[in-house]
């Protein structure tokens, strides 16, 4: 057995040795908790820059791009277009629009959105630009009474037309009516003293269908030049004017000939409302300047004519002058019948403004037929003193005739009664009716000739004269070519007798020469018979000497005194 030995310590548990050991950041971790940290940074900046999120209803997305088109304010971007889809009905494309955070004043009821492309219309080229850059979207947050509190808005409806007016704009807008629109457009010019101040915003037909309203925007500070008394007229076009100053053209300006325009003035004449007229003032759209800048006119009154012939030329619309003045318009140009007379005389219808007249209509009554019952006075006057109305040409190239109302000195008396109303002139036939009367008369005359009988003897004359003009060709005119050549003959053998060297001439030269000296002898002896009368009786004396001959070698000499 073995004893016990010589005892061993105790052994310890073991213990666990702790090392301090400290965290390091390895290299490899720093380019992923950068690029987190700039990742976050970037979301933060996102979250706080991204603004609320609208959509635009448009016709079509025509040159639109998710993700690549901006809208813009001022050529300033304030968002881009996140997403493009179709309605539920089809009918519109609806474009999403991310704002930015800056930009959440256009989500707003009054702010309008368009797409700006190239396009071209009355108020010139716009969107050159785009050519290059693509098509953007264009905001503006409109005005609005309510100031900045506007009311929140997320839909709304884009216009396809850009409009006349924006947020920027500074003038006022004024309304006009006319009875058509002509060449008007919208951005067609508004003109004052042949300056552009403005433009057409707008235009719509009226409720009742018998016109036009057109929106006309006047910028600032033209706008103050407009008063109650401004006119407005058509200055479409290019005006032409045939009268007796020759011929007139006028245009505002190359633009207003192609593609219309408008242009007011206060007339001179206008002494009342010489303030500026309030914003949405209603106007009435004259025809042209002249018309514009013609004075009131006043009342119009009713008349009418009757006419016994054709007034084929005159038109409605016509105008009716008194000594020359233009005071009114025909209205009616119609066909009635006279029992009576069983004849249908033409009635023209009339209206006329007396103040056009002179100052004698200038005062007012309280009577709303005064100016009537004043004219019908007036005219009773002047129909004794012959007062008639008359269709006369008033162009010799269109045959278009209008009403003259002249005094005629030689016109027939009529009875006339100017209280009963509507009045009747009385008329008179025109210088064209003359002349239609008297060309009646010739033609008359002219019918009365025997065309017939003269006829028939005109063409027996002329038979005769043909068998004259054959006798005269068989037998006339051969025995007078004959005679003729006879003539010449004669003509010819006398110009040989005639001739220096021809013995006929030499023999009546002899003659002659014989006939001389006998008549010398004879002059002697008359000379001779004179002196000496006695020798008839006792002879020649026989003393006498003969006479020296003085010409010739026959002449014998007178005798010498006893």
């Amino acid at each position: 057995m073995v004893g016990p030995g010589p005892e061993e310590p105790p052994i310890e548990a073991a213990r666990p040795v702790v090392k301090s050991t400290r965290w390091r950041l390895s290299f490899v971790w720093i380019v992923p908790i950068v690029s987190a940290l700039v990742a976050l940074s970037l979301f933060v900046r996102h979250i706080d820059s991204v603004g609320p999120t609208i959509e635009v209803s448009f016709q079509s997305a025509d040159g639109l791009e998710s993700g690549k088109t901006e809208v813009k304010y001022r050529d300033v971007p304030i968002g881009s277009v996140s997403n493009i889809t179709v309605s539920d009905d089809l009918s519109h494309v609806v474009v999403s629009i991310g704002l930015q955070r800056w930009a959440n004043k256009f989500a707003r009821e009054n702010t309008r959105f368009w797409v700006v492309r190239p396009r071209i219309g009355a108020g010139g080229i716009s969107g050159i630009g785009t050519l290059l850059s693509g098509a953007y979207i264009e905001a503006d947050p409109g005005k609005s009474d309510e100031g900045p509190m506007d009311k929140q808005q997320t839909a709304f409806t884009g216009l396809e037309v850009p409009p006349a007016i924006t947020s920027e704009s500074h003038g006022s807008q004024f309304n006009l009516h006319s009875g058509d629109l002509g060449s008007i457009d919208l951005g067609s010019p508004v003109y004052y003293r042949r300056l552009r101040v403005g433009k057409v915003v707008s235009y719509d037909l009226d409720k009742n269908g018998k016109g036009v309203s057109i929106g006309v925007f006047v910028d600032s500070p033209y706008d103050r030049l407009v008063t109650r008394s401004t006119r407005f007229w058509n200055a479409s076009g290019i005006n032409v004017s045939l009268g007796a100053d020759g011929l007139k053209m006028s245009a505002q300006s190359l633009a207003s000939v192609a593609a219309g325009g408008l242009a007011f003035i206060t007339p001179s004449w206008a002494t009342e409302d010489t303030l500026p007229a309030p914003a949405g003032t209603n106007y009435e759209l004259l025809k042209d300047e002249d018309v514009a800048l013609q004075k009131p006119s006043g009342e119009p009154v009713y008349v009418w004519m009757q006419f016994s012939r054709s007034l084929r030329g005159l038109s409605v619309n016509a105008p009716v002058e008194f000594i020359g003045v233009d005071i009114g318009r025909v209205v009616s140009v119609t066909v009635d019948y006279d029992p009576v007379a069983q004849r249908l005389p033409i009635v023209v219808g009339a209206v006329i403004y007396p103040e056009r007249i002179g100052n004698v209509f200038q005062y007012q009554h309280d009577d709303p037929d005064a100016e009537a019952h004043r004219l019908g006075v007036l005219m009773t006057k002047l129909v004794a003193h012959g007062l008639r109305a008359q269709a006369r040409n008033g162009n010799l190239l269109t045959g278009q005739l209008y009403i003259a109302i002249d005094l005629l000195p030689n016109a027939s008396k009529v009875s006339f009664d100017g209280s009963k109303l509507p009045l009747q002139i009385p008329t008179a036939p025109g210088a064209l009716d003359d002349v239609q009367e008297k060309l009646s008369r010739i033609v008359a005359k002219i019918d009365k000739i025997p065309f017939d009988s003269l006829g028939s003897r005109l063409d027996s004359d002329l038979g005769d004269l043909d068998t004259t003009m054959h006798r005269l060709n068989d037998g006339i005119l051969p025995e007078s070519q004959r005679t003729l050549e006879e003539a010449r003959t004669a003509i010819s053998d006398a110009s040989g007798a005639l001739s220096a060297d021809s013995p006929l001439r030499t023999d009546v030269k002899d003659t002659l020469e014989e006939l001389r000296n006998s008549a010398r002898s004879i002059r002697t002896l008359t000379d001779f018979l004179s002196r000496h009368p006695e020798a008839l009786i006792r002879g020649q004396p026989q003393d006498a000497a003969p006479r020296t001959p003085t010409n010739g070698p026959d002449a014998h000499a007178r005798p010498s005194q006893p």
